[in-house]
């Protein structure tokens, strides 16, 4: 048998963080070999999850009326049932660009790709093992474990039954069905409910906590919770599943509250790390709950030679923070001089109707620290441009440190919000307080012109506060 090919980084994985993570070693001239056992490269991002939602959720807006927003008086509808094939057609087309993309990037880089299943055989040998062939062992320097995650199966939903969807087969469905229970009032959950419901789907949501996203602000909660509601979407909050009976025309789902008939149902219920059967344990390599990979800040496993990134390490589980953590990893195992920590404050977007985003302290979190703060919030409504394109629920809202009005949190719904976040996620990395609003001149007219106007007011309220704490009691 002839000797393992030997590379300086083996990545399992070609998601954002093995792509970015075998870009980033190769960059620095290091050899790179590549795993994928899937036939399509780009992990979960570009084959079901951030890139196919995100496209469907586009789809849906345009196939629906909704982007148009009754705009010269005009009101677009949707004049007869959509397919399944015109709903998917825009999103097959944007991922077999993104897989063209990605097999570019690493041959750019040099990276040797291997298909088939990568097991660990050691700390140092991955055996390649594709469907119908016999294995390969490549051996390494350092191993990058990138695999990702796959949906969570509750044993008290039929996903046998075909009517039954995860976040993965919903990109499989065949007919456009009447009703559909969405389980979970997570990200995945509140981006599916609302994309279907645009379509004129009769969408039921059922979250166990009692409001929707627990991590985002509060205000956005709600905001996005009355939306929702605006939508069509049946909020059942502080509810749950018990069971679903798949033996008639429709789907029984019985909830503590009460039994719902339903067409479909569309399981977001969290994910698992996809670390078993590919040799981990027998590597050394500590394991925490739902298959997540345990490494320390430098996304070390405990095994010294072996990282791991991603969402097979947990929350946050984002594309964006994915490819970050991916390329601090490499940094460290190879001592490259470049950046070595993941920034200290990082963005979060989700893609439902509104769009939510969201950047540093909540409120909540300020007042669980017991820091004084202050708030400035501009409507869309009240700015020039979101009444050009007709959003009327949307708004920014900055949080301030009440003493130094220094830049502590912000949040945002509505139109381009994703985007938005990211004068603020940037003003917050360099320390700036509330003057770098008050002095920049913004385009006009833009939304970006919100966080001027947010600036007035949380100078408006502390001055309001100051007035009140310098009155004398009673």
């Amino acid at each position: 048998m002839p000797e393992p090919k030997h590379f300086d980084l083996i990545v399992i994985g070609s998601g954002p963080a093995g792509e970015k993570g075998a870009a980033q070693a190769a960059y620095f001239g290091k050899s790179v070999a590549m795993v994928e056992k899937e036939s399509m490269l780009g992990g979960a991002a570009a084959n079901t999850g951030t890139l196919p939602s995100k496209t469907l959720r586009e789809s849906a807006l345009y196939l629906s009326g909704a982007k148009q927003r009754d705009l010269h008086g005009i009101t677009i509808k949707l004049q007869e049932k959509v397919t399944a094939r015109d709903f998917l057609f825009r999103e097959r087309l944007v991922v077999q660009s993104e897989h063209q993309r990605i097999a570019d990037n690493l041959k750019r880089h040099r990276v040797q790709l291997y298909r088939g299943k990568g097991i660990l055989v050691d700390a140092h040998t991955v055996a390649v093992t594709p469907e119908h062939a016999a294995p390969t062992l490549i051996t390494g320097d350092v191993i990058l474990i990138a695999t990702g995650s796959h949906p969570h199966h509750p044993e008290n939903i039929p996903f046998t039954d075909s009517r039954v969807f995860d976040s993965d087969t919903v990109l499989n469905i065949h007919d456009i069905p009447e009703s559909m229970v969405v389980a979970g009032g997570g990200v995945i959950g509140c981006e599916y409910a609302c994309i279907f419901a645009a379509l004129g789907i009769q969408v039921t949501l059922v979250e166990g906590r009692d409001r929707l996203l627990s991590f985002m602000d509060g205000d956005v909660s709600k905001a996005l919770a009355h939306s929702m509601s605006n939508l069509g979407v049946d909020l059942q909050l502080g509810d749950g599943i018990e069971s679903v009976d798949a033996s008639g025309d429709r789907l029984q789902v019985r909830l503590k509250s009460r039994t719902i008939l339903a067409d479909a149902l569309l399981a977001a219920t969290g994910r698992t790390g996809n670390s078993l059967g590919i040799g981990l344990e027998g590597a050394g390599v500590h394991l925490g709950s739902r298959g997540v990979v345990v490494v320390n800040e430098r996304y070390q496993t405990s095994v010294p030679n072996i990282y791991a990134v991603g969402d097979v390490i947990g929350f946050p589980a984002l594309a964006s923070t994915s490819m970050e953590q991916a390329r601090i990893a490499m940094v460290h195992a190879f001592d490259l001089k470049y950046k070595t920590t993941i920034a200290p404050i990082l963005p979060y977007g989700i893609y439902t109707i509104p769009e939510c985003s969201a950047a540093g302290d909540t409120e909540e979190s300020l007042q669980k620290r017991g820091m004084p703060y202050v708030v400035g919030r501009a409507s869309y409504s009240g700015n020039a441009r979101g009444q050009i394109v007709g959003d009327d629920v949307g708004f920014l809202k900055l949080l301030f440190e009440r003493d130094s009005m220094k830049l502590v949190g912000v949040h945002c719904i509505g139109e381009q919000a994703t985007e938005l976040i990211h004068m603020g996620l940037a003003g917050m990395l360099a320390g700036a307080d509330v003057d770098l609003f008050i002095q920049a001149c913004f385009n006009y007219p833009t939304l970006s012109e919100l966080y001027k106007y947010a600036a007035y007011a949380a100078l408006d309220a502390r001055a309001r506060s100051e007035t009140l704490m310098a009155q004398p009691a009673g």
